[in-house]
Order: structure tokens, then sequence, then C-alpha cells
């Protein structure tokens, strides 16, 4: 089992491999995906799905090249599918390219398997209002987007964000997750449970 991250796009976005005995499972493909294919091919891996945690422009300019190239499909939040039809998800705001459209379809809610592995699908609104976060328990890594950050949190001043809303997905499907569980974030470090629970301060008053 291995896990490599990639910066992609004009943000730097964080795009996740996962490869489990010859498969594969990319999350958050934010820009050209030539790096994650040439990966692939070095670890000889056949890409199964394309995991999307959000659908804001910087995390999905790359899915529609990475599904034309490997035939995996696109599985992206239902309850975000309102946001491609506005500039968050199309881009093209603030200089931004435009996203280049794909196909998709809805992400379950729940138990699932990517890669041979067992994941399950949490929805995790707060930074927009469908964001999903992908816990693979036999990895030990949960990918959570732009949920929460290495000692922060994810904005909530986008259409259809929530502080209220974030916290309280952080607290209830996050921090219940074993402490020594790796998070795996669309920006910035990796980080974990048991150290954002103690550390992060949007939350360690929390521990008072």
């Amino acid at each position: 089992m291995h896990i490599e991250s990639f910066n992609l796009g004009p943000l730097e976005t964080n795009c996740h491999v996962l490869s489990h005995q010859g498969q594969a499972v990319v999350v958050d493909p934010g820009g050209d995906p030539a790096e994650v294919l040439e990966h692939l091919r070095a670890q000889r891996a056949v890409l199964t799905h394309i995991l999307v945690t959000h659908l804001h422009f910087d995390h999905i300019y790359g899915c529609a090249r990475l599904a034309a190239a490997t035939g995996a499909p696109v599985l992206t939040p239902a309850g975000d599918v309102g946001l491609m039809q506005t500039e968050l998800g199309q881009g093209g705001m603030f200089g931004f390219p435009t996203v280049e459209p794909f196909q998709s379809s809805p992400a379950p809610v729940g138990p699932a398997t990517f890669a041979g592995l067992e994941c399950l699908c949490l929805p995790t609104p707060g930074h927009s209002p469908g964001s999903m976060t992908y816990y693979f328990p036999q990895a030990g890594a949960a990918f959570v987007g732009d949920l929460i950050f290495y000692r922060s949190v994810g904005r909530t001043d986008f259409p259809g964000g929530s502080s209220a809303t974030l916290k309280r997905s952080v607290q209830e499907k996050i921090f219940t997750l074993p402490g020594d569980t790796v998070l795996y974030s669309g920006h910035g470090l990796a980080t974990t449970v048991d150290s954002e629970r103690t550390h992060n301060p949007f939350f360690m008053h929390d521990m008072l």
C-alpha cells in the first residue's frame, strides 16, 4: 500500500494517489495529470476510480484528461453539483483557466470499495455544501479535501459554505476516527486526527 501526493494546478492543489496490489485511486486531480500518469505507470497500477472531495475548480482541472487517459470513472459529491453552474466550479474567475468538461457519477455515501480497499465515504459539508471525506481504514488515511488543514480549516465564505457546519463535520466525522489516522488535505502538509484534535487552534478551546 502506497500513498503519493502531487501539487497540481495554479493553486498547487494536493492530488493524492493511493496504490494497492496493482490498482490505484486518485483523489482531487487539480491540474495537468502528467505526473500522476507517470507515477501510475511506474507503480504498474491500474486506476480504478477518480474521487473528488468537492467541486471547486482547483480540485477538478485534471479530471477530464485523467479520465480520458485511463478510462477510470470520476465520482463527485452529489451535494456540490450546483457549483458546476458557477465560476467556482467552472473556473475562469480571477484570471484562472476554465475547467475542461468531464463526465461524472455521484459518489456513494457510506461503505464502498476502491482499488480493492474498503472505503467509508463521509459527507463532511462546511467548506462546500457537498464536501466528502474518503476514509480508507486499511490504509489509516482520510482524504479530507479543504475541510481541515494542518493547524487550520477550510474557507467558508464561498457560496454554500458554513463555519458552523464545517466545525460540526470535523468534530463528528473526523475527530471520531482513530487518532493515528493520517489526514491528507487539499493544500499543505498531511497531519493526523490526534494532532489536530489537540493542536488545531480552531478547536483547542473545545478541549478546555
